[in-house]
């Protein structure tokens, strides 16, 4: 008889007995078996029991960057196209994306009382090299928020960090907080060039850096990300967090000298002579003292910057993953004045530009997620070394000491050997590379080299190998 006839023709017979009985509830005859005496929702024989759910592998982390300017002539006026290609990422195997919202030009891509909205970017295309314009009013940002929650996609926002602007070749003109005067001049970075100390807005074309010395840009920073913690995304990771483009020439500000000459407690009498001659943009054989503590300080800004941006983004929302994207060559990285390592990773032993108090200036436990460009060349995918694929995510881990899953990937564009497409058959190599040697999974640099060489096909078929090996 059906168990719950037998419950059903007791109850009618005696009515229900209220009780304690911890173990199931009710009192059952003695004559029945232990097996019918299972609550029906627990009956291995109940027809209306769930069927158990095929077990599914998702691995880790499968992420694909979003630039800005790349892709700005897809996404700024067309919701429709961020959604078709979410949906399209969704298939090929991707679990979530990283949307570049503020570009080298600067400009915001979200919705921000800091700084103004990006209208323009310049770009080569089919009719030559012309600014491309957003004349559309939706909110960019949350059309990838949105459209990446209907395929369950992961979105990340991402933001070129110390820039304020850009003097773009061929006089087509300048964008950014620094050319329309929202940002002041004195916190662009000083150059120290062979003709001696030139403020960046006083150089040719070129990204404009601002200096991460300067207390007031670190302000205006701390604005743009306050307001973008506000959107419901995975999470934040700051791009060009660094010093200049001219790294060992940057910065060399009033405002860094004032500050340098607190940090070692004492006068730089020929400034920046003590430091760099006019114009080097190499470290000295060997190293001078001098040379070392400006590493330090510089590493010591940016670790500070990104300390209190943690703390401002956290402050929005604790649940927020937040972190960076930094190159993983971390042998020369210091030239842009960032030790991104676990502050337990000991530099001094093995580059002669560390010290101890070098190491007390890495970033990563401040972070949730690192992305970490292994650029390495077609002909460099397997290996242990820097400038492989394999070698840079392998060397990360001892870097980051279990402080920050970590995230590697390549820039499949722009890396030797895959300017010009015709590399799908890599696919499964890189990712097996990357996504096996990274803590976090992997990511690729860019989308727009997935969909410009139709690279679609390769990559799922290389995240279904790997998915498969599971």
């Amino acid at each position: 008889m059906n168990i719950m006839r037998k419950l059903l023709l007791l109850l009618s017979l005696v009515g229900f007995v209220a009780c304690e009985k911890p173990d199931d509830g009710y009192i059952w005859p003695d004559n029945w078996s232990e097996e019918e005496k299972q609550e029906p929702e627990d009956n291995p024989q109940d027809p209306d029991k769930d069927e158990p759910k095929p077990e599914t592998k998702e691995g880790k982390d499968r992420l694909v960057w979003i630039d800005a300017a790349a892709n700005f002539e897809d996404y700024a006026n067309s919701e429709k196209n961020i959604a078709a290609d979410m949906k399209r990422l969704k298939e090929t195997g991707f679990t979530g994306v990283i949307v570049e919202v503020r570009p080298t030009t600067a400009g915001l891509l979200f919705k921000s009382d800091v700084e103004a909205p990006l209208t323009q970017v310049d770009a080569w295309v089919t009719g030559g090299y012309v600014w491309l314009k957003r004349t559309a009013d939706f909110d960019y940002l949350q059309a990838f928020i949105d459209a990446g929650k209907a395929e369950g996609l992961d979105v990340y926002a991402a933001i070129n960090t110390m820039v304020g602007g850009k003097q773009c070749p061929y006089g087509l003109g300048s964008s950014g907080p620094l050319f329309d005067g929202s940002a002041k001049k004195e916190w662009a970075s000083v150059i120290n060039t062979a003709d001696g100390l030139v403020n960046c807005m006083d150089m040719a074309e070129g990204t404009k850096f601002l200096n991460p010395a300067n207390d007031e840009v670190v302000d205006y920073l701390l604005g743009i990300l306050e307001d973008l913690a506000a959107y419901d995304v995975k999470g934040i990771i700051l791009d060009r967090c660094r010093y200049d483009d001219f790294e060992l020439q940057s910065d060399f500000s009033e405002v860094s000298r004032k500050k340098f000459e607190e940090y070692i407690g004492k006068e730089v009498k020929n400034w920046p002579g003590d430091i760099f001659a006019p114009g080097a943009d190499k470290l000295s054989s060997p190293v001078s003292q001098m040379q070392v503590k400006w590493m330090e300080f510089r590493a010591k800004n940016i670790h500070d910057f990104m300390e209190k941006a943690s703390a401002r983004v956290h402050s929005v929302n604790p649940d927020l993953d937040f972190g960076a994207y930094v190159g993983a060559w971390y042998s020369s990285y210091y030239y842009s004045g960032v030790n991104w390592a676990s502050p337990s990773y000991n530099a001094k032993s093995a580059y002669t530009w560390a010290t101890s108090e070098y190491s007390s200036y890495g970033y990563a436990d401040h972070c949730d997620i690192m992305i970490i460009g292994a650029y390495a060349s077609t002909k460099s995918i397997y290996g242990s070394n820097e400038w492989t694929m394999e070698g840079f995510c392998k060397r990360a881990k001892n870097i980051f000491a279990g402080d920050v899953p970590y995230i590697g990937g390549p820039d499949i564009g722009n890396s030797t050997g895959f300017e010009n497409g015709r590399q799908g058959s890599l696919m499964p190599k890189i990712v097996d590379a990357c996504i096996n040697n990274s803590t976090g999974g992997m990511f690729f640099f860019d989308l727009c080299h997935i969909k410009m060489y139709d690279y679609w096909n390769d990559i799922k078929k290389a995240f279904d190998q790997y998915l498969e090996s599971l």
